[in-house]
């Protein structure tokens, strides 16, 4: 799949796969100067890029998993979206969920960015629903 992407500002990293078997793409944080994130704080980081991502798929902003786990720095909202008719600057909304303030400096790798297809679903109007071993039960219904 090909993507197109847009460099913002002049000095911008390149999101990589770190390996060959990698499903996302690292971002990097785009900013002149550092930004710290208080305990229990959010912050919006530009990553200086915009990508033009073909009709049928999304992008998808999840956190590192390396960086939630020692540092407590994942994302406000779980994954973010970026649908296929965005253009403008991917935007990393983190948040920090541990005790200690954190500094993302300019040039941090701060999330990693997945390419997923995305049908898009007719929606049919009905009366019912066909029975399912589960039916209607939700939290919980199966166990623990």
């Amino acid at each position: 799949m090909q993507v197109k992407i847009q460099y913002i500002y002049e000095g911008v990293q390149r999101p990589e796969y770190a390996t060959s078997g990698s499903a996302g793409m690292d971002l990097s944080a785009a900013m002149d100067e550092a930004v710290t994130v208080p305990a229990g704080g959010r912050a919006l980081v530009p990553t200086g890029i915009a990508m033009q991502i073909p009709a049928g798929y999304g992008g998808f902003v999840f956190p590192r998993s390396g960086l939630s786990y020692k540092k407590g720095i994942s994302m406000c909202n779980c994954v973010g979206v970026i649908d296929s008719d965005y253009t403008g600057e991917i935007k990393v909304a983190v948040h920090n969920i541990s005790q200690e303030d954190y500094t993302i400096n300019p040039g941090d790798r701060i999330a990693q960015l997945v390419f997923l297809p995305v049908p898009q679903a007719e929606l049919i109007e009905c009366e019912s629903l066909d029975e399912t071993e589960r039916g209607s039960g939700g939290f919980g219904s199966t166990g623990r």
